[in-house]
C-alpha cells in the first residue's frame, strides 16, 4: 500500500470525516487539488490494499455514485453499494446501530442524503471516516471538483472571481466555503428569497476575510456576472422540491445562464453546471455547449477530485 508522499498536509486527513467544505484547511484543499491534478495526469499512484468503501445512497445519483465507485477502483479499492432500499437502514434501523456495524465492515462511508443532520449522526457513530456525498445544506465533493476545473483553466485560483447564478443551494455554499478558502471571490446572484443559508453565508464570509477574497450576494443578473472568470448555475429545483418547479420557474425568469450573460463576463471566463441541466431553464443550449463550457470537464473531474479525497483519507502514512 503506497503512502502519500510529497503531499504533507494531506497526512492530517487520514481517517477524518469530510462533512463540510470548511473541515479543510487551505492547505489541505489545495493539496488535495494537487493531488487530483496528478492522479489525473498519471504522474502518481496510489494503491489502498483493496479497502471498501460503503455507499449510503437515500438520493438518486449517476455523477457522484459511478465517480466514487471508479475512483475506488483505480485506487485499487472496491465499493458497496448499501443503497436503503436493500439495506435494513430502510426499515428504520437506528443510525446509531448502523454506523458501528458498517464500521466493522467497511472503510469509509459516502452519504448522499437530504438532511445534514443525519450525515453528523453517522460521523458521531462511525469510527471510521464518513464523507459527505451531497446532503441538502452542501456538497463538497462538488465544490472540489469545480476549483479543479477552475485551477485547469486559470492556474493559481487565487484572486480569480466565480459567479454563481440560481438557487442558494448546497452547491452555492460549498462554492462560497470553498471559494473562501481557496481566495476565490464568489458572488452568488439570485432572485429576492433565494440567497444562501444565512449562516452559511456568514461562516464563508469569515473565512473569506481571512484569505484575502470575498463572498457577495447580488440580486440582478448581470451585476453578478461582470468580469467574472467562471459563470456556473445549477437546476432552480433541487431533489425534494420537484413540487415548487413551476412556481421556482417563474420566480426565476430572466436569471438563465445564456450566451448574453456569458458576454458580461471576463473574455477568458469558462462556464460550469454541476449537472444535470435543464437546457433552456437554468442555463442556455448556447451556453452550455459554446466554445466557453467546461461542464463535462468539470463533470470528469469529480473522479480525480474523489480519488484525491479518498486516496487522503484511507492511505497509510
Amino acid at each position: 500500500m503506497a503512502a502519500i508522499n510529497g503531499y504533507p498536509a494531506l497526512a492530517e486527513l487520514r481517517g477524518r470525516d469530510l462533512l463540510s467544505s470548511a473541515d479543510l484547511s487551505t492547505d489541505q484543499a489545495l493539496s488535495v487539488l494537487r493531488l487530483a491534478a496528478d492522479l489525473k495526469a498519471g504522474s502518481t499512484h496510489i494503491d489502498l490494499g483493496g479497502k471498501t468503501l460503503g455507499l449510503i445512497f437515500t438520493k438518486a445519483s449517476t455523477r457522484t455514485r459511478v465517480s466514487f465507485s471508479v475512483a475506488m477502483a483505480r485506487l485499487g479499492g472496491q465499493t458497496l453499494d448499501l443503497n436503503p432500499q436493500v439495506t435494513q437502514v430502510g426499515r428504520g434501523e437506528p443510525v446509531a446501530d448502523t454506523a458501528r456495524v458498517l464500521s466493522r465492515y467497511v472503510d469509509a462511508l459516502a452519504i448522499r442524503t437530504f438532511a445534514q443532520e443525519e450525515l453528523v449522526d453517522y460521523a458521531h457513530w462511525a469510527s471510521i471516516p464518513v464523507i459527505n456525498a451531497l446532503t441538502d445544506l452542501e456538497h463538497p465533493c462538488q465544490a472540489l471538483a469545480d476549483f479543479l476545473t477552475l485551477q485547469e483553466a486559470f492556474g493559481e485560483l487565487a484572486g480569480l472571481t466565480l459567479s454563481y447564478v440560481g438557487d442558494g443551494n448546497n452547491v452555492a455554499h460549498s462554492l462560497m466555503l470553498c471559494g473562501a478558502l481557496l481566495g476565490v471571490n464568489v458572488r452568488v446572484g439570485c432572485p429576492k428569497g433565494f440567497e444562501p443559508d444565512a449562516a452559511v453565508l456568514e461562516q464563508s464570509r469569515t473565512l473569506a476575510a481571512a484569505h484575502g477574497s470575498s463572498v457577495e450576494v447580488l440580486h440582478e443578473p448581470v451585476a453578478a456576472v461582470r468580469g467574472a472568470h467562471a459563470l456556473y448555475t445549477d437546476v432552480w429545483a433541487s431533489m425534494g422540491q420537484e413540487e415548487e418547479k413551476a412556481e421556482r420557474e417563474r420566480a426565476f425568469a430572466g436569471w438563465c445562464l445564456n450566451e448574453e450573460l456569458v458576454a458580461e463576463a471576463d473574455p477568458r471566463a469558462i462556464v460550469l453546471h454541476c449537472l444535470p441541466a435543464y437546457r433552456g431553464l437554468e442555463i442556455s443550449a448556447g451556453a452550455m455547449e459554446g466554445s466557453a463550457s467546461r461542464i463535462f470537464d468539470q463533470a470528469e473531474n469529480r473522479l480525480h477530485a474523489q480519488q484525491a479525497l479518498l486516496a487522503a483519507l484511507l492511505a497509510e502514512p
